[in-house]
């Protein structure tokens, strides 16, 4: 299920551990935006990690770079769009 990744690659003497994979939480997160309506909607990053909606997900307070590179997955298989908020937080993000 998760793994592990150098977060230092060439010392490697700082290592983190991931409950998920980021292609398994990119999976997770297109699964809920699918059975919860989002499709063709906009939320926003912060909605994804600490929203109403998200309770109980694998993705659900999970690191922001990790669902930031999940997010990146999506929008390279072309589920997704990002798009730059005011904060980091409000980043959006756009489900196809």
């Amino acid at each position: 299920m998760g793994g592990e990744e150098w977060e230092d690659s060439n010392q490697k003497t700082r290592c983190r551990i991931l409950w998920r994979k980021p292609e398994q939480l990119a999976s997770d997160v297109y699964e809920w935006a699918v059975k919860n309506g989002f499709v063709g909607s906009v939320c926003t990053v912060y909605e994804l990690h600490s929203g109403e909606d998200v309770n109980g997900m694998s993705f659900q307070g999970a690191d922001e770079e990790l669902l930031r590179r999940a997010l990146g997955i999506l929008e390279d298989q072309g589920k997704c769009t990002m798009f730059q908020g005011e904060t980091s937080s409000e980043d959006g993000i756009k489900f196809f």
